[in-house]
């Protein structure tokens, strides 16, 4: 199967080096038997990469040991899960997912029959050809997931306590869904400025790619930050490690993006931004790739193997220059068509929107790459911590959630006084009392109060929305208040989708705040039968007890816990060991109760040989659960935003040969 799965991969790099010539001959010499021939052959490379893919899976899931990867990765007592799963554990592994998920990707755009942006496909195919012709270069000629061991090994290293969870599962893969999945608009974008398009058919054949990578993008970070919350025994979700930071800044960029790309949609404007923003988006996953196969910033995710980060560098750069070449070929181009007119306008919101996302980009990628700036000017590194990125990102976090109200409800150009007292007065008037019962309430910090009025401000903006929108349908069809959302929601999926989403940002921002401002930590030894108070809780150590199978040995402590006097539960934080090196290969298995107003998180720091005594750290966590249901809620309102009304690529069609016909006119 290990030459299966090289073979494969070999094949692969021919055959996409011939699709590419293909392509481009066939294109220049009009000849669509050859583009066809290289469409085919986009088709091959993805079959050849799936079954290298499958081969690899193959050999991790049977515990061949004479392939260096596998045994480096699992051991025979490895759940087969976590063997599976192992295949992205690795550097090596994860650039074959890279290119596998590329692969598929490639595939769907190349046999499409959205006929908006059809002429571009064919060029948007030979860019995602190129990328995937650097991915093949590197699994074939540097580091390649079937390289032998040179020996059988008796058994494998197994894999990492701390990925043996199923957030290995679930967070790498839909990091890698967002990340590759940019590069389906980046193609398309490079299709468009290659071609000189003025229309924005790469804007429109790209939309729900964007929003579709942007959920994965988001769910590969919340996921991660639960799997953190829960495995990492540290009581927290985001420690602005470097490889999260990585993760970040393309969420922010392709955010930006699809907001200011309903500018371009209906007033033509901000086409310099969406490029900018695109091409940025795309260069940021590679960055972050690069952070996590380089090794040259500290993080507890990276991988620092051989000279592939080397490798990405060169890559990087050629981005770049081809980027910035088509952009300045075109700049006349992209000017916009029509100006803003008024501050106060939609068009303006998005635009400091943009701003404003694109200054945390640069600040987190300051701070993420300070320490390298800092050894090349004073020749010593010098890491930036949470604090530094909380002290300069948090007042422009607020800004944005505050223009998540305004965006929505400003009219397009400008808007007069009266209009903005009628949209905006009930929200501003009930936020600002929300503030007060805050205050008096006892909860008076200045970011918090800010925090949590802001987002009471947008929560009621979009309760005002869908109010006004259920009663003029009620008024016009007699139907009744559940029918009337029902259909509303329907008839545009896309504007009221947009809204859910926004509900879920919320309550994820409240999350945030309110596990960061309030969290409250105590660090307490107790014997056997000794009661620990916490804010409102009480819990009894009840002692140490041990379980084993054939994979570990857990050794747990039992606590029952109650809450204001009555009975709230029995938690059971752990230390878990792996393998005959139990010392070294440990994990720390924490136990915690989850609420919606604040979460009990219990972590075993350690204990005596008897186990009459031990060590707790107590963690208690304000609305940390807020984050991960509003995750959830933004998969349902992504889902309503992704889905197709009736007819749409039908009316997409007339859409586009009107833009046409109107530019040529």
């Amino acid at each position: 199967m290990a030459d299966v799965g090289s073979i494969s991969l070999m094949m692969s790099f021919v055959v996409i080096i011939y699709s590419i010539i293909a392509y481009i001959v066939g294109l220049k010499q009009q000849n669509k038997r050859l583009v066809k021939s290289a469409q085919n052959g986009v088709l091959a490379n993805t079959i050849l990469v799936t079954v290298a893919s499958l081969s690899l899976l193959y050999l991790l899931a049977t515990s061949d040991f004479s392939i260096e990867y596998v045994a480096q990765y699992t051991n025979r007592t490895l759940p087969m899960i976590y063997k599976l799963s192992a295949f992205w554990a690795g550097n090596t592994g994860s650039l074959l997912l890279w290119f596998w998920v590329l692969s598929i990707y490639g595939a769907i755009v190349a046999f499409s029959k959205n006929p908006v942006g059809a002429k571009l496909k064919p060029y948007a195919s030979v860019v995602m050809l190129l990328i995937g012709l650097f991915f093949s270069l590197l699994l074939n000629f540097d580091t390649s997931p079937f390289a032998p061991l040179g020996f059988v090994a008796q058994d494998g290293a197994g894999l990492n306590p701390m990925l043996q969870n199923i957030g290995m599962v679930i967070h790498p893969l839909t990091q890698f869904l967002g990340y590759v999945g940019l590069a389906v608009p980046f193609a398309y974008l490079m299709a468009d400025l290659f071609l000189g398009e003025k229309g924005a058919s790469w804007i429109k054949v790209t939309r729900r790619w964007v929003l579709f990578t942007w959920l994965f993008l988001t769910i590969g970070m919340v996921s991660g930050g639960e799997w953190a919350y829960v495995e990492l025994g540290w009581g927290g979700y985001w420690a602005w490690d470097p490889v999260e930071n990585a993760s970040l800044m393309p969420w922010l960029t392709v955010t930006a993006f699809m907001h200011s790309v309903m500018i371009q949609e209906k007033q033509g404007t901000f086409k310099i931004w969406n490029v900018l923003l695109m091409a940025a988006s795309f260069l940021l996953t590679i960055v972050g790739t690069f952070i996590t196969r380089s090794g040259i910033l500290a993080s507890v995710h990276a991988f620092a193997e051989g000279r592939t980060g080397f490798y990405f560098l060169i890559f990087m750069f050629i981005i770049v220059v081809v980027t910035l070449f088509l952009f300045f070929k075109r700049f006349k181009s992209l000017r916009s068509e029509s100006s803003t007119e008024s501050l106060i306008s939609k068009e303006s919101s998005f635009l400091i929107n943009n701003i404003l996302m694109v200054v945390i980009s640069v600040v987190v990628l300051w701070g993420t790459f300070y320490p390298l700036i800092s050894e090349a000017i004073y020749g010593v590194q010098i890491t930036v911590g949470e604090g530094f990125f909380n002290q300069t990102t948090i007042p422009f976090w607020i800004a944005m959630v505050i223009l998540m109200g305004l965006c929505p409800l400003l009219p397009w150009r400008k808007s007069s006084t009266k209009g903005l007292k009628k949209k905006f007065g009930v929200p501003l008037f009930l936020s600002h009392i929300f503030g007060f019962v805050l205050f008096f309430i006892g909860i008076r910090d200045f970011y918090p109060v800010v925090t949590f009025a802001a987002s009471f401000f947008v929560l009621v903006t979009i309760v005002q929305e869908f109010w006004q929108g259920v009663r003029a349908r009620k008024s016009n069809t007699g139907e009744g208040v559940i029918r009337a959302l029902l259909n509303l929601v329907g008839a545009n999926r896309r504007r009221y989708g947009g809204f859910i989403i926004h509900i879920a940002v919320i309550m994820m921002v409240v999350g945030i705040t309110g596990s960061s401002a309030y969290q409250e930590e105590v660090l307490v030894t107790a014997e056997r039968g000794e009661v620990i108070e916490t804010k409102n809780y009480e819990m009894t150590y009840n002692g140490l007890q041990v379980a084993e199978d054939p994979h570990s040995a857990v050794v747990y402590a039992e606590m029952d816990v109650y809450r204001n006097g009555n009975f709230y539960a029995t938690l059971r934080p752990a230390q878990e060991y792996f393998g005959a090196s139990a010392e070294q290969d440990s994990s720390a298995q924490v136990d915690f109760k989850s609420g919606i107003r604040e979460d009990l998180y219990i972590i075993l720091s350690g204990w005596d040989e008897s186990g009459d005594t031990a060590t707790f750290e107590v963690v208690v966590n304000p609305l940390v659960s807020w984050i991960f249901w509003g995750m959830r809620l933004m998969v349902i309102g992504t889902a309503i935003a992704l889905w197709p009304d009736r007819g749409h690529y039908s009316r997409m069609l007339l859409k586009e040969r009107y833009s046409v016909s109107k530019e040529v006119s």
